[in-house]
This record gives structure tokens, sequence and C-alpha cells, in this order.
């Protein structure tokens, strides 16, 4: 850091009095691609934050973990679950099957979305795509 940069402390407080313009462009500096639906305020504390880390260091690994476990533990959002995988309401999974493509989305329930069809089950998405028994995890390479 030379002498005439500021401070983190300083780069954090003036967020809030930068233009959108300028909040963008800071955002493109450290983020890969742009949220789906930004609001100021979100882009700030994001903002805030990625500058701490970048100039302090994130959290630790174990910190992390620890929190993502609370984060299940409290979480009013059904969550599911297979050994090892966690797949988020919302998630969408993409399976190319006889040249053509699938999406599933998983439900805010803990169910799976294909086509305005709902399925208890991602075996049972597998098995509605393929007319064949198959394990839904295998099928759509989210088996841990």
């Amino acid at each position: 850091m030379n002498e005439a940069s500021p401070s983190i402390a300083a780069q954090v407080a003036a967020l809030p009095q930068l233009s959108t313009k300028a909040l963008w462009s800071l955002w493109d500096q450290h983020f890969p691609r742009r949220p789906q639906h930004p609001n100021r305020p979100y882009l700030i504390s994001r903002l805030a934050y990625k500058l701490q880390e970048t100039a302090y260091g994130g959290l630790p690994l174990e910190t992390r973990t620890r929190l993502a476990h609370i984060g299940q533990r409290y979480s009013k959002i059904r969550v599911q679950r297979m050994p090892g995988v966690y797949l988020a309401p919302g998630t969408v999974l993409l399976r190319e099957f006889e040249g053509r493509e699938y999406r599933v989305t998983v439900t805010p329930n803990s169910q799976y979305e294909l086509n305005g069809q709902v399925f208890k089950s991602l075996s049972a998405v597998a098995r509605h795509i393929t007319g064949t028994q198959w394990s839904g995890p295998v099928f759509f390479g989210v088996k841990a």
C-alpha cells in the first residue's frame, strides 16, 4: 500500500457516497460477474466485505465451515440433503440426455421441478427422462 492510497477503513466508509456507476466499476474489479438482482445496499455491503477480505484475508476454513453448519441448522429453508451433497432451493441441475438438455430446479420444499412438473426425488426425475430406473444423484452428477 503506497502513501497516497486511503486506508481500508476510509475506503469502506466512502462506499455509500460513491455513485452507482463507481460502485459497479469497483464491483467489476473485484468480482467475476454481476449479481442478478442487485440493490445499492447489497453492492455496498459486498464491496465493503471484499475490500476488507482482500486487505486482511478471509475467514479461516474452520470458521466458514462452522458458520455453514450453523446456517444449515437454523435456516427455515429446507435444503435437499444427500450424503456429502447439499442442494439449496433454486439450484438448477443441467443434464443432456439423448441430444436434449434438461433443466431441473430444486424447489423450496425439497422437491424437483422439470418443465412445470414436480417430482419428489431426483431418481423420479431421472426415471421420467430416461424411462428406466436410475439413481438420480448419479444421473445428474451430484453424488459425492
